[in-house]
């Protein structure tokens, strides 16, 4: 009775420490995918700061695109107050959308893309472009594993008992995927 006692209590140490790994595996992906997504915010953040310097910008060159100017103002603010990942997502398909409709503005004024203000903020917008898509791919890649923790079994069972859910990825539609084109 002695030694299988001590087996049973050996192998509920062996099941509570597996439990316990997969659990803390599953701290570390979730804690993981929110700095991943933190970075992503920092990013847009900088994207909507510069947006308005854009705008004024490209109104004292164009100033009867008012509709233009608008659109992009509206996205804006959609994707500042947009919810959960889909809906950022959503939201930042739709900016980049009215981004390139201003960009397509500044082409058919030479003053304009002459403009050092207006060559700064495009270069730095490209270059927030550029974070936003590797943080993104940063985002993407950590959800993909924790979502594959979720699905995996074991851990799916202690994923359900804990209550951790899949996560969202942070999509663009494919018009989107090619970076908002940027000329000097």
């Amino acid at each position: 009775m002695g030694l299988e006692l001590i087996i049973i209590i050996a192998l509920a140490v062996i099941a509570v420490l597996g439990v316990i790994a997969i659990y803390n595996r599953f701290i570390i992906l979730r804690n993981r995918a929110d700095n991943a997504w933190a970075q992503i915010d920092v990013q847009l953040k900088r994207r909507y700061d510069l947006i308005p310097n854009l705008i004024e910008t490209v109104k004292g060159y164009a100033a009867h695109e008012k509709e233009v100017f608008e659109k992009v103002t509206q996205a804006r603010t959609q994707a500042i107050q947009a919810g959960g990942v889909g809906d950022q997502a959503k939201a930042e398909n739709m900016l980049t959308q009215t981004l390139r409709s201003l960009f397509a503005v500044a082409e058919a004024y030479p003053e304009l893309k002459a403009n050092q203000n207006f060559m700064m903020l495009q270069e730095e917008l490209s270059g927030t472009e550029g974070k936003i898509a590797y943080a993104r791919q940063f985002y993407n890649d950590t959800v993909m594993k924790f979502n594959t923790k979720t699905q995996s079994f074991p851990s799916n069972i202690i994923a359900s008992i804990f209550g951790f859910k899949e996560r969202e990825y942070f999509e663009i539609e494919e018009i989107s995927r090619e970076p908002v084109e940027v000329k000097f």
